[in-house]
């Protein structure tokens, strides 16, 4: 009988068995999931997987009337992705297959808003690089800071809050490597090319980061934006350097962000009035392209970071990049490749990118 037996497995019974204990995990795996008490535990994990999805693909209808409450969430959502991999930890803990069946919406909805930002997009053949940097009115070492950004080799150079204390080091350390330069405020640019019809733009704004008040030895005057002709072999650029008013993350209102959305609409209108076709904007707007408060410069210009960058290329702060406020907008030129400069004494970091005609 044992023979026999055998002899009924034959070649048949020998693919069973190799086929099942190839995969024991994963039969397991099935075989739980098709229990019916895997579908009805941890039914609040997969009630909160769905609203985690809901929240990310309805971020636009989150209102700003109620404490800018719109505006902080998508000043951070990228970050809300992070409750995926704790979702998922709680079901598998949990053992249940409704929590993970559920965890796949939010990260499909995460993949569609950010997964095009993992991959490198950058591309050859830059005609002009250009960078910004918040230098950081307490910056402990302008020139330092100075000899780090000349050595980036940018044919153009925006500087954002400049102190009138260390504005002379940085024109000294620049001089060299940048013959013109024009500074309107606490706000300049360094060009390796000629300038011409240099303006301030007026933004009237005068607070710190996060909305904290400058020391009363680091004075800002209220001029936070300007405008000039860079002479290129290709055609006038114009350039905009742009130092938005700061947010307020516990403001009596919620999320203070008036002084910010201001700015933008100003620097819109600005953009929008510009006759050169070719313009490029560089700035500190503290606020992410995400936030629908910049839509007055998102929706006339395009962020380089999103479409040759290589990451998110989170700015602010220098110690731990959160988020990204240091930004290069362009129209008329075409983005070749963005990332972001090693840290120097400022608490923000600088960003540079390539573009091309």
């Amino acid at each position: 009988m044992t023979q026999v037996g055998t002899a009924e497995t034959g070649q048949d019974g020998a693919d069973r068995q190799d086929t099942g204990s190839g995969r024991p995990g994963v039969r397991r795996a099935i075989r739980a999931a098709c229990r019916p008490g895997s579908w009805r535990r941890g039914l609040v994990l997969a009630a909160l997987a769905l609203l985690l999805a809901l929240f990310m693909l309805l971020h636009a209808k989150i209102p700003n009337g109620i404490g800018n409450l719109g505006s902080l969430a998508e000043t951070f959502l990228p970050w809300f992705g992070l409750f995926i991999p704790m979702l998922l930890a709680g079901a598998l803990w949990r053992r249940s297959a409704s929590a993970v069946a559920a965890l796949l919406l939010p990260v499909i909805v995460w993949l569609n808003l950010f997964g095009g930002l993992l991959g490198d997009k950058s591309h050859p053949g830059a005609d002009l690089t250009v960078a910004q940097h918040n230098v950081g009115a307490e910056n402990p070492d302008p020139a330092g800071t100075a000899r780090d950004l000349a050595a980036s080799g940018a044919d153009v150079l925006a500087l954002v809050e400049l102190s009138e204390q260390a504005r002379g080091s940085y024109e000294q350390g620049l001089a060299e490597a940048y013959p013109f330069h024009t500074v309107q405020g606490t706000v300049g640019l360094w060009s390796k090319l000629p300038l011409s019809d240099t303006q301030p733009v007026d933004t009237r704004q005068d607070v710190g980061p996060l909305g904290a008040t400058k020391p009363a030895d680091v004075k800002l005057a209220y001029n936070r934006a300007l405008r000039a002709t860079v002479a290129t072999n290709h055609g006038p650029l114009a350039v905009y350097v742009a130092h938005l008013g700061s947010v307020r993350l516990f403001a009596a209102n919620g999320f203070g962000t008036g002084d910010r959305d201001r700015g933008a609409q100003a620097i819109g209108e600005a953009v929008a009035a510009e006759r050169n076709e070719r313009v490029v904007l560089l700035g500190d707007l503290n606020g992410t392209t995400d936030d629908r408060a910049l839509a007055d410069l998102t929706s006339r210009l395009v962020s380089v970071q999103d479409e040759a960058g290589d990451g998110f290329g989170f700015s602010w702060p220098a110690a731990f990049p959160l988020v990204r406020i240091d930004h290069i907008l362009v129209r008329g030129v075409r983005p070749v490749k963005s990332w972001v400069l090693p840290a120097t004494g400022s608490d923000h970091l600088p960003v540079a990118a390539g573009i091309s005609w």
